[in-house]
């Protein structure tokens, strides 16, 4: 499933509508991971436990596990630009109200449960609505040069915002961390409200019937190049993917450090999702083959980082690790879309948004334990999960050829 050459990548910037998008997503990223190294920290400084970091990352994300797949039907039967409009809106709302609740002293950890519970419900709605409105801005020709951009491009968020945050918290305070997000939503609604809608490549939206779940589970479940993507996906993001719980705990007992540290790490962490972005873009591939690449790279660069002495090694190693996270999710995005019909594309994203996100709640109670006996041990449990994921995806890569050989031979 490789694309013919590596100039195509880069196609669909010639779209206004989604250069708008991506733009606007890039500041907001800025924003989202200033917040979250502030969540992260704001939560230590306040409870000084690993367990209260992973459970308020558990209330964070436990709505996405339980409301996505509904929300992806939801996605299939809306219009996807106005859906994103009355999400930014609301989640910037709720960043305004923690940063004026930390500013006023007013902040305690129920507000900062309440708040995430909020957040959660938004977010699984908000995520398989971004990721299906990507084919209506470029069409199913540019699917793969879409996602591969909007990949590189927001992730130069995750190399700025840490250190945006750790700038703001050492000079002005950590609740300026939150308006500031609260601030970068107007990127995203000033490119939405923008929109050529004419120019759009709007889905047939599906309507209303019984079943309709069901019909996208088992859509899913059929096709080797979805299913596989989103349970190696599944394994990853509920073991590996669990840095907002393991990371701070990582830099100030393993490494010694302070606030900055993590900020270090996180910023480590962003520079190599960009650098994987790149390579997406110079050698666009989709696929499965890939996903166990990747994996594989993960996993070592997971180890590695579990055994990291000091700062000056791990930031090198957590560079690795961003390049081969981003990797990972972007080829198996990119796979996923390619491989869903435009009618199931809500619920199929809504899947991809649920093993993602959604299985956070039970890695970040997990790894939050693991993380509180030896932050060492946590990383490495990301690792060994990664090592399960190569083999599942060998799995469905296997049952894809026996597919193919049984229609050859038909």
């Amino acid at each position: 499933m490789n694309e013919p050459d590596s100039h195509s990548t880069l196609a669909a910037f010639s779209v206004s509508n989604f250069r708008r998008f991506v733009t606007g997503q890039s500041v907001s990223l800025i924003g989202s991971w200033t917040e979250t190294v502030a969540q992260a920290l704001l939560v230590l400084q306040l409870t000084n436990s690993a367990k209260a970091v992973g459970f308020v990352t558990a209330v964070r994300y436990l709505p996405v596990l339980l409301l996505t797949p509904y929300a992806g039907l939801v996605v299939d039967r809306s219009n996807k630009r106005h859906v994103l409009i009355a999400t930014a809106s609301s989640l910037a709302i709720l960043s305004f109200l923690q940063g004026g609740l930390v500013l006023s002293g007013a902040i305690n950890i129920w507000w900062i449960y309440a708040l995430a519970l909020c957040f959660g419900i938004l977010s699984a709605l908000d995520n398989p609505a971004r990721q299906a409105f990507i084919p209506e801005m470029v069409g199913q020709g540019l699917i793969h040069s879409a996602v591969t951009l909007n990949s590189t491009f927001v992730n130069v968020g995750r190399a700025i915002g840490p250190a945006v945050a750790a700038v703001l918290i050492a000079t002005i305070g950590i609740g300026w961390c939150f308006l500031v997000n609260a601030a970068s939503f107007a990127a995203v609604l000033y490119a939405l409200l923008i929109m050529k809608v004419a120019d759009l490549h709007p889905a047939s939206r599906v309507r209303a019937a019984r079943n309709q779940l069901v019909q996208g589970f088992r859509y899913a479940v059929r096709n080797p190049n979805i299913i596989g993507p989103i349970a190696m996906m599944a394994l990853i993001g509920t073991f590996t993917y669990e840095f907002e719980v393991s990371l701070p705990l990582f830099a100030r007992v393993s490494l010694d450090g302070s606030d900055s540290t993590y900020s270090w790490l996180i910023g480590a962490f962003g520079i190599g999702s960009v650098l994987g972005g790149l390579y997406c873009m110079w050698k666009p591939e989709t696929g499965i083959s890939r996903l166990l690449r990747a994996a594989l790279l993960y996993a070592a660069a997971m180890a590695a980082g579990a055994l990291a002495p000091s700062l000056q090694i791990a930031v090198p190693i957590f560079v690795v690790v961003g390049m081969a996270s981003i990797v990972f999710i972007t080829t198996g995005n990119s796979t996923i879309q390619l491989a869903s019909s435009p009618e199931y594309r809500g619920r199929v994203t809504a899947l991809w948004s649920t093993a993602f996100l959604g299985s956070t709640p039970i890695g970040a109670a997990i790894i939050g334990f693991v993380d509180a006996v030896s932050p060492r041990l946590a990383l490495g449990a990301g690792a060994a999960a990664c090592l399960v994921a190569v083999v599942v995806g060998a799995y469905f890569a296997k049952l894809r050829t026996a597919q193919q050989k049984s229609c050859s031979l038909t």
